[in-house]
């Protein structure tokens, strides 16, 4: 049990925790409640696809920031940044300027937080550990997962979305403390070979943001949905869902440690699969639905860590960690556009919205493919041989 020793891990993992609750909590209702305000299902992925599509562009703003301050002092902003997205989503009336200010607002907190906070985790966390850390990180926000969501449904419901959404706000504002005992990480001001080195990354995330995109994104939407439209159903169901996926992430992410890297793929990939074509089909049928809810936490306890464990590693073997998740989250941004675009057009020819979701698993067989072979190439490899240069832990 050494990867509990490592404290600035422990720290990282419970300043994760505290942005889960928030992610898990109000940021859960975040689509429903675009809903809630009138803007129709296709139109709603259309804005979520323009989130996306803005980080791409605005994310070239985020190098030079961090080269001034360091990467964690711009976690800690994007940790701030992001408490401003659900104080802009309580105000939202329609398809109006309320809208296109949580557009921006969320594009701008998102690329400060999400590739600073993995290049942050990458460049200090041990490689040999990899795996248990990512496993016990998303065993602990599943089971966060069980409180947030029906906290703040039962908020909507009785106080209404500014005190919910400000209560997230407020919460993702507090997972500051840790950061505040955890090292510094430098950028280095030249990195040779880096882009080139996040192409593997980039490529990567493409086929998981095509993934997420139907299986995350959509499905918060079309389980709502077969759920009645009933707020404390769907905090319910998400609940649920996160109490069956705790155990999942540890298991896996000791095989990941122990060289099984192959094996996981397959486990994950299969599992992932098989959820997505049962989400496809849930929509008409409210106890499936939340069956494939529950299934679906499970499965995504076994997909992030053998997906992270590659991202992280491969970062912290390139020239710069930085400079590798900012290629890594454009393909991200990349493949859920496409996903999100795909299915607004799919709704606009009438196809029906469960089966949307179905554009994920073209992301799934191209995550398998690298995935693959990722783990079947570094299967033999001693870890420590690989990671003895990366111990100063500047890019």
């Amino acid at each position: 049990m050494a990867f509990f020793r490592s404290r600035t891990i422990n720290l990282l993992n419970l300043h994760y925790l505290i942005v889960w609750a928030a992610v898990s909590g109000g940021g859960a209702f975040y689509a429903i409640w675009l809903l809630k305000a009138g803007i129709a299902l296709w139109a709603v992925m259309l804005a979520l696809a323009s989130i996306f599509a803005a980080r791409f562009v605005l994310r070239l703003m985020v190098l030079p920031i961090a080269l001034r301050f360091g990467l964690k002092a711009m976690v800690m902003l994007g940790t701030v940044l992001c408490g401003f997205i659900y104080i802009a989503l309580a105000h939202v009336a329609g398809a109006d300027l309320s809208l296109a200010r949580l557009v921006l607002i969320t594009a701008i907190a998102d690329i400060f937080y999400w590739p600073c906070y993995h290049a942050y985790y990458a460049a200090l966390g041990e490689a040999e550990h990899r795996g248990h850390a990512l496993g016990l990180r998303e065993a602990a926000n599943a089971l966060i997962g069980v409180v947030s969501p029906l906290a703040s449904a039962a908020l909507l419901l009785r106080f209404g979305a500014e005190a919910s959404f400000y209560v997230t706000a407020l919460v993702q504002v507090s997972a500051l403390l840790p950061l505040f005992f955890t090292p510094d990480v430098k950028v280095a001001r030249r990195a040779p070979g880096a882009l080139k080195a996040g192409v593997m990354g980039a490529a990567l995330f493409v086929g998981d943001g095509l993934v997420q995109s139907g299986y995350q994104v959509i499905w918060q939407l079309v389980l709502y949905m077969a759920l009645g439209r009933e707020l404390l159903a769907y905090g319910g169901a998400q609940a649920a869902a996160s109490l069956a996926g705790a155990v999942g992430g540890l298991t896996l992410g000791r095989w990941i440690d122990a060289g099984k890297g192959a094996r996981a793929v397959v486990l994950s990939m299969s599992a992932m699969a098989l959820v997505i074509v049962m989400r496809a089909g849930a929509p008409s049928h409210p106890a499936l639905a939340v069956a494939a809810n529950a299934l679906g936490a499970l499965s995504a306890c076994l997909y992030t860590p053998t997906l992270m464990t590659a991202m992280y590693n491969l970062s912290k073997r390139s020239p710069c960690v930085l400079r590798f998740h900012l290629v890594a989250e454009g393909g991200w941004d990349t493949g859920v556009s496409i996903g999100l675009i795909a299915a607004a057009l799919l709704l606009r020819a009438g196809v029906a919205p469960g089966l949307t979701m179905l554009t994920a698993l073209g992301g799934l067989a191209s995550g398998f493919v690298l995935l693959g072979r990722y783990y079947r190439d570094h299967a033999g490899e001693p870890i420590q041989a690989r990671h003895d240069a990366l111990d100063d832990h500047r890019m």
